[in-house]
């Protein structure tokens, strides 16, 4: 298989994912679009230097968030993380059956973002990764720290944010 047959199949069984990740971290548009090329420009760059140690996914992962990590240049620590209305994987940040109905609600959707914004860096990406559903050791893989490290991360992560969500009136 050539490189180009290569990429050509990444981005095409990687590339909503890839978009996913970029809505993520950026809110405009423009700038998603901008984010998303850059992360096929990477890709491409770094093909060749894929070994094969991580599944090709995982790889994508850790192209696409170091990328959109860098994308804003100085300016990352401010970076906000962006969650749109589809709610289907809130519901893993915060484990809690009865809150899923509720998250469907603007109101503590808009209160969730804000909550997530207010995190590190590191930890935006844990939660930007969890919520596409990856599994603890793909999101270790990615971030490059252990996984348990991860699992405690996520864990404090959730708990600060069901504490700071405990209270707030629909």
């Amino acid at each position: 298989m050539t490189k180009e047959e290569k990429f050509n199949t990444i981005v095409s069984e990687n590339g909503e994912r890839i978009r996913n990740i970029c809505r993520y971290y950026n809110s405009n548009v423009e700038d998603q679009k901008d984010m998303y090329q850059e992360v096929l420009v990477n890709i491409w760059k770094s093909l060749d230097s894929f070994r094969g140690d991580s599944a090709m996914s995982t790889w994508v992962y850790r192209v696409a968030v170091n990328t959109s990590l860098t994308f804003a240049g100085k300016a990352f620590r401010h970076m906000k993380l962006m969650v749109d209305s589809d709610t289907t994987n809130l519901n893993s940040i915060l484990d809690d059956e009865n809150l899923k109905q509720k998250l469907a609600e603007e109101k503590l959707l808009e209160r969730m973002q804000l909550e997530l914004n207010q995190l590190s860096v590191i930890d935006k990406a844990l939660i930007s990764l969890l919520l596409e559903g990856l599994s603890m050791k793909e999101i270790a893989e990615v971030i490059g720290i252990t996984e348990p490290n991860v699992k405690v991360k996520i864990h404090r992560i959730k708990s600060q944010l069901k504490e700071k969500l405990k209270g707030e009136q629909l």
